[in-house]
């Protein structure tokens, strides 16, 4: 059975958890009838099950290659994003006045949300040009925006980031591309990038590159960083193509999986020829990149939770037709499904919980983000801003991390098979085992959650949280549904539990910080599961106020979800709050070489 993009959990949840009627109700967008989404989502998961998702096995087989200079694309690529283009997929949420279509970016969210699923090797490209397009929206200049914007957008060009240099990962304070003034508003762009994802292909005419570099006289370490617009091919003052930039692709990366995405390692004027554009103030790119770096966070925990679905819908597929074993305490008799194996439903359902609390996160991400930049009410746009704040670290972070688990029960599923190649259940864990590093590793979400937002107002941001997810739950608790009081009650347990955590983490980053960054990986793990536990507890009360439909055995497979991610999945968090307030010592150095011993 091929994928199918599962529209209708998508718009359940965009709807139920993530409450995408506040998008609506800012008045911002004029046509946003439940009728237009549905559509809007229905064409996608079309675009995704019929083009996208026979691309994903060929991807993994005959992943992208450099042949004389050139980056060629999985074969398929090319048309498909040809039709990507003419579509008009990337556009979706950009303004009109460049050649966008003016929807919110939680629509473009779930949009992306299918095409990660269905060929991820190819959805990743796109994703980096809808990162570019908001840093030019943000930070570049009348002119960048003329000539390069309107084609961004389309994507007719694809964009990129250039952030990590050989000697410099995530620690960008010591990269050393350099940006030379040549005297006429351009620069000589002169040094080496590594992990530019879709740094070069052959799918779109031009490729515009975000480089961050220093100028001559620029301070040390972050103070000291600029970006440029370097294109791969020149662009003339009239919007056309001139000649091609000193830009030298020196190899593509051996991956461990997204084979059909082409990493490249790039070397910027190797001849002292390659000129870019100053975008924004000198010395304020690092400040300039995060606008991309936050936007692609949100969607990399989003590529991570489609993944996660592809998996899901592999194994449930499996698990219906693979027989082995009889029902318990059956001595004789055919074999049965494995889905009669109550071991075997309990993996698939933590998949699908897991999952869909992850994609709840990441869609109430990008719900607050329209919100805080549309709204026009100042206190309810100060609110969606922190809101977004909040949970960027944690779409990013815990959606990954999960995805892992996901991916990986998928390959469990499917015993044996699933340790060969064949059956393609490896291919989803190899895809998706990159989210957890990309973008600054889920380790320093962590301690952007526990250093920068916690920080942010005395804690404030997780408390107004905490506030409403106990509100909540305190609804649930009364409810006459006994579904829904379990969910209450435990998300209850989990909120007391996630507060006193909460004000341990603050007090320790007010005070003796490596209190603090010990345990700010599991504090982010315990905020992610009573997150998740929240946003499907949201989705539960609305499918209960629907089991009237005539669909109503929907409804209740929703609320059933939720169930089991309460029982299953959310006591996890509490389980974590030892881990979060154990303290430095925890940690403590040991020689490295008694680690041996």
């Amino acid at each position: 059975m091929p994928y199918q993009t599962p529209v209708r959990d998508m718009k359940f949840l965009l709807d139920h958890a993530a409450r995408f009627d506040s998008v609506v109700e800012t008045g911002a967008f004029e046509d946003l009838s439940d009728d237009f989404v549905a559509t809007i989502l229905s064409e996608a998961g079309r675009f995704a099950n019929e083009v996208l998702w026979p691309l994903q096995r060929v991807s993994d087989e005959q992943g992208a290659k450099l042949v004389d200079g050139q980056v060629i694309t999985t074969p398929g690529f090319k048309e498909a994003y040809a039709q990507y283009v003419e579509s008009g997929w990337n556009s979706l949420a950009f303004p009109e006045e460049w050649g966008g279509q003016g929807l919110p970016n939680s629509l473009a969210l779930a949009v992306n949300d299918a095409m990660q699923a269905a060929c991820i090797g190819f959805a990743m490209g796109t994703m980096l040009t809808t990162a570019s397009v908001k840093a030019l929206l943000t930070f570049g200049t009348d002119a960048q925006k003329k000539l390069y914007l309107e084609k961004l957008v389309t994507a007719e060009w694809s964009g990129t980031m250039n952030l990590s240099e050989p000697q410099s990962g995530s620690d960008l304070a010591t990269i050393k591309t350099k940006a030379t003034p040549v005297g006429d508003g351009t620069y000589r762009i002169k040094g080496t990038k590594i992990w530019i994802s879709y740094g070069d292909h052959d799918m779109a005419e031009n490729i515009c590159h975000l480089v961050l570099a220093r100028l001559p006289d620029a301070p040390e370490g972050t103070r000291g960083i600029s970006m440029f617009l370097v294109p791969k091919v020149r662009v003339n003052s009239d919007g056309s193509l001139g000649d091609a930039n000193d830009i030298t692709v020196v190899g593509i990366e051996e991956k461990l999986g997204q084979h059909g995405s082409p990493t490249c390692v790039l070397s910027y004027g190797d001849n002292d020829d390659c000129l870019g554009t100053l975008v924004g103030k000198e010395n304020e790119g690092l400040k300039n990149m995060f606008v991309m770096m936050n936007a692609a966070r949100i969607d990399v925990g989003m590529q991570a939770a489609s993944v996660g679905e592809a998996s899901f819908q592999k194994a449930l597929e499996y698990a219906q037709d693979r027989k082995q074993g009889r029902p318990y305490g059956v001595k004789e008799g055919p074999a049965v499904d494995i889905w009669q194996h109550p071991d075997v439903r309990r993996n698939l359902y933590t998949m699908k919980a897991l999952t869909d609390a992850s994609r709840a996160i990441c869609y109430a991400n990008m719900v607050a983000y329209d919100v805080s930049r549309r709204s026009p009410d100042e206190a309810t746009r100060k609110a969606a801003r922190e809101r977004e704040e909040l949970l960027t670290p944690l779409s990013k972070a815990f959606a990954s991390d999960r995805a892992l688990e996901t991916t990986n029960i998928g390959i469990q599923v499917h015993g044996g098979m699933g340790f060969v190649e064949e059956t393609g259940a490896a291919q989803f864990y190899r895809d998706v085992r990159v989210c957890a590093i990309y973008e600054g590793t889920n380790g320093i979400q962590a301690l952007d959650l526990a250093g920068r937002k916690l920080g942010m107002q005395d804690g404030k941001l997780a408390h107004d949280f905490l506030g409403e997810a106990k509100d909540l739950a305190g609804e649930l608790s009364g409810s006459d549904n006994e579904d829904l009081k379990v969910i209450g009650q435990r998300l209850t347990a989990e909120i007391t539990t996630l507060r006193e955590t909460t004000d341990f983490m603050i007090g320790a980053m007010q005070g003796d910080a490596q209190d603090g960054l010990a345990g700010a990986t599991p504090y982010l793990d315990q905020f992610g599961y009573v997150a998740g536990g929240f946003y499907l507890a949201r989705s539960a009360q609305a499918a209960a106020s629907m089991l009237g439909a005539p669909d109503a055995s929907y409804y209740a497979s929703r609320i059933a979800i939720a169930r089991f991610y309460a029982d299953n999945l959310l006591p996890r968090a509490s389980g974590l709050a030892a881990a979060v307030m154990a303290g430095g010592g925890t940690v403590a150095p040991i020689d490295p070489q008694l680690l041996l011993a």
